[in-house]
C-alpha cells in the first residue's frame, strides 16, 4: 500500500463513510471502496443471519465480529485463513458447542492455512473425541473466559494467550503445548490428568492459574520447552512441578501443597526458584535417580515452608486469609494465584 492510498483511507474512515464501506478521494479519483468490518449474528431460532457458527465463519471476513446467541450446537467448528476474526458467546453458561463428528470440537488455524489473531469468548466447548479445542499453526489466538470440558492443545502457534478460563476433565491433559509459545493467566485448571504440559521447544509465561486437582503434575515439562511459572497456586494434584530431560524455568512466588512431590527435576535440568511456598506434600524436592527427599544444589534458598492459610479449602476458596504467613514475602505482596482476602473495616 503506498502512502497516499494509507493516508487516503485513513481521511474517509475520520470523515464518514456510506455504510458497510469508506471511500477517499485524491486529485487523480476516486479511490476503490474498502469494505468496513461486519457483525454477524448466530442464533438458533433464526433471529441472525446464520443458525450454524460454521456459516458464520465461513462467510465472515478478516476483521469481523461473530456473536453467538444462547443456544446449544452440535457441530464441528474449525477457523482458518482468518485474521482479527472476533468470535463472541453470550456467556459460559449460555452458549454450548458440543462437538459432531470428527476428534476436536473447535479447530483454530488448519494445517497449512493457520489463522492469526483470532479471538474466542464466552462460550463452553465440550470434548469430541478426547479434544476440546485444537490450534494447529498460526499466531496470536487468544480464549478468554471459555470454559472447557477436555483437552486444549497447541501446536506450532506462536503467541497463544489463554484467559480467565476453566479447563477441566480431560482424560489427558488440560491444556498442552507442542513447539509453541503463549501466556496462561489466571485460569482454573482442574481434574485432568496432567494440569499443563510443555513440550518439544514450547516458551510459556504461566501467571496466576489455579492448577488443582489433577491425577498427576499440575506442571509437566519435557523436551527442551522453556517457561516462566509466577504467583501460581498449585494444590492437590499428584505433583507440583516435574522438570525433565532439558526443561527450563524461572519458578517464583507459587504456592505448592498436598502434593506427593513438591518439584521434580532431572539432573539435565535447569531452574531458577525464588520464594516459593511449601506445604503438606509428601517431599518438596527430588532429583532423578536418587531417594534423598532435599537437595541444596537445586533447592530454593529462599523458598518458605508455611501452611497457606487458605479461605476455605475444603471449598476450593484458595484465597488467603489476612493472617496467612505467605503475605509480603520477598518481593511478592502475598504468594499464590489469588490476591487475599481484603483488610475487615
Amino acid at each position: 500500500m503506498s502512502t497516499r492510498w494509507y493516508v487516503f483511507c485513513v481521511l474517509a474512515l475520520l470523515s464518514g463513510s456510506v455504510p458497510g464501506f469508506l471511500w477517499a478521494h485524491s486529485p487523480d479519483g476516486e479511490i476503490p471502496a474498502v469494505p468496513l468490518p461486519h457483525v454477524w449474528h448466530v442464533a438458533l431460532d433464526g433471529s441472525g443471519q446464520f443458525t450454524l457458527i460454521q456459516e458464520a465463519i465461513d462467510q465472515a471476513a478478516s476483521g469481523d465480529t461473530i456473536v453467538i446467541k444462547a443456544g446449544t450446537y452440535a457441530e464441528d467448528v474449525t477457523v482458518h485463513s482468518k485474521d482479527g476474526l472476533f468470535i463472541m458467546g453470550e456467556g459460559i453458561d449460555r452458549v454450548f458447542l458440543t462437538g459432531e463428528k470428527r476428534v476436536g470440537t473447535l479447530h483454530i488455524g488448519k494445517w497449512p492455512y493457520g489463522a492469526t489473531n483470532v479471538t474466542i469468548q464466552g462460550l463452553t466447548v465440550s470434548q469430541h473425541g478426547g479434544l476440546g479445542v485444537g490450534i494447529f499453526n498460526g499466531s496470536g489466538v487468544h480464549l478468554k473466559q471459555v470454559h472447557v470440558k477436555g483437552m486444549v492443545f497447541s501446536q506450532q502457534v506462536q503467541g497463544v494467550h489463554i484467559e480467565d478460563c476453566l479447563i477441566e476433565g480431560s482424560e489427558t491433559t488440560g491444556v498442552a503445548f507442542a513447539n509453541s509459545t503463549g501466556t496462561l493467566a489466571g485460569n482454573t485448571i482442574q481434574h485432568n490428568d496432567h494440569g499443563i504440559a510443555l513440550g518439544g521447544n514450547s516458551e510459556v509465561n504461566l501467571r496466576h492459574n489455579v492448577i488443582s486437582h489433577n491425577l498427576f503434575e499440575a506442571v509437566l515439562m519435557t523436551d527442551q520447552s522453556k517457561a516462566t511459572i509466577v504467583q501460581n497456586t498449585f494444590v492437590r494434584n499428584g505433583g507440583g512441578i516435574a522438570f525433565h530431560d532439558k526443561a527450563e524455568a524461572v519458578v517464583q512466588g507459587n504456592i505448592i501443597s498436598e502434593s506427593n512431590v513438591g518439584l521434580f527435576f532431572s539432573p539435565q535440568s535447569h531452574t531458577t526458584l525464588a520464594f516459593n511456598a511449601f506445604s503438606d506434600n509428601q517431599r518438596n524436592y527430588v532429583l532423578a535417580g536418587t531417594s534423598q527427599p532435599i537437595h541444596s544444589q537445586r533447592a530454593g534458598k529462599t523458598d518458605v515452608m508455611h501452611a497457606p492459610g487458605f479461605v476455605d479449602p475444603q471449598e476450593n476458596d484458595f484465597r488467603l486469609r489476612q493472617d496467612s504467613l505467605l503475605l509480603n514475602i520477598g518481593e511478592f505482596s502475598y504468594l499464590g494465584a489469588l490476591p487475599p482476602l481484603p483488610p475487615q473495616p
